[in-house]
C-alpha cells in the first residue's frame, strides 16, 4: 500500500521541547507552593494542557474552579512561550529534517498534529513550515488524544483518507488515537519506552521513508526498525 500522507506528532517526535515544558510547569508549581512529581515529564507525554495541569496540581486540583484552572493553564502557557524564545535547531530530533525532505520529495503530503496550541510557533521557529502541508494545533480541536480528532482534522486538511495515512507518535495516547481513527500507527520509541498496539516501530526518524516505501499493510505484525 502506498501512503498518501504522513502525520507527525510534534513534541517528542520532530523536536524536543520537554525541558521548556518542565521549566514552565516548575515555575508555575513553585508559585503555588508545589513540587513537581518526579515522573511528570512521562505522565504528561501526549496529553492536553488541562489534563497535564491536573497532574501538576495533584490534590489541589479539587479545590479550584474550572475558571481558576483555565487561568493557570494560560499562565503556564505564557511562561512556556517565554521559554520557547530559547528554541533552536539543536532541539530538532535527529533525522527529522531528512525524513520530511525525503517524504516530500516522493510526493507524500505532510502534516503536524499536536495538542499544543503553540505548534505553529514551534514549526515556524524550527523552519519546518516549508516542508509541511498542514499544521493542526490544540486550538483547532475540542478533544485531546486518545481521541483521534487531531489526526482526523490533519487528514482532512491533507485531503487524504485515514487508511492511506501513517501517523508517527511517541506516546501511548497518540498510538491509541491513531489506531482508533483508522490510521497506520508508527511508534517512534526508545528501548526504555515501548508502545503497545502500533503497526510499526522505528528508533530513528531517518528510517521512516524506507519503512513506508515497503508498502507495509496495517494488518501485518508490527515491524521494528533499529
Amino acid at each position: 500500500m502506498r501512503f498518501d500522507g504522513v502525520i507527525f506528532d510534534l513534541d517528542g517526535v520532530l523536536c524536543r521541547t520537554d525541558r521548556y515544558h518542565l521549566a514552565a510547569w516548575d515555575e508555575l508549581a513553585s508559585g503555588l507552593g508545589l513540587e513537581l512529581p518526579p515522573d511528570i515529564a512521562e505522565r504528561t507525554r501526549g496529553i492536553g494542557r488541562m489534563e497535564s495541569l491536573e497532574l501538576v496540581l495533584g490534590a489541589l486540583a479539587a479545590q479550584l474552579t474550572p475558571d481558576e484552572k483555565e487561568g493557570l493553564c494560560e499562565q503556564k502557557n505564557l511562561i512556556y512561550r517565554e521559554q520557547l524564545k530559547h528554541l533552536s535547531r539543536e532541539d530538532i530530533e535527529p533525522g527529522a529534517v531528512e525524513a520530511l525532505t525525503a517524504l516530500r520529495g516522493r510526493g507524500v503530503k505532510l502534516a503536524v498534529a499536536s495538542s499544543s496550541r503553540n505548534a505553529p510557533l514551534i514549526t515556524e521557529r524550527l523552519g519546518f513550515n516549508e516542508l509541511l502541508d498542514a499544521v493542526v494545533d490544540g486550538g483547532m480541536i475540542s478533544r485531546s488524544k486518545p481521541d483521534p480528532e487531531v489526526f482526523l482534522k490533519a487528514a482532512e486538511l491533507l485531503d487524504c483518507e485515514p487508511a492511506r495515512c501513517a501517523v508517527v507518535e511517541d506516546a501511548q495516547s497518540g498510538i491509541d488515537a491513531a489506531r482508533s481513527g483508522g490510521f497506520f500507527a508508527v511508534a517512534y520509541t526508545c528501548p526504555s519506552r515501548l508502545l503497545e498496539g502500533c503497526d510499526a516501530e522505528i528508533r530513528n526518524l531517518a528510517d521512516l521513508p524506507s519503512l513506508l516505501e515497503c508498502g507495509v499493510a496495517a494488518e501485518s505484525s508490527p515491524q521494528h526498525i533499529d
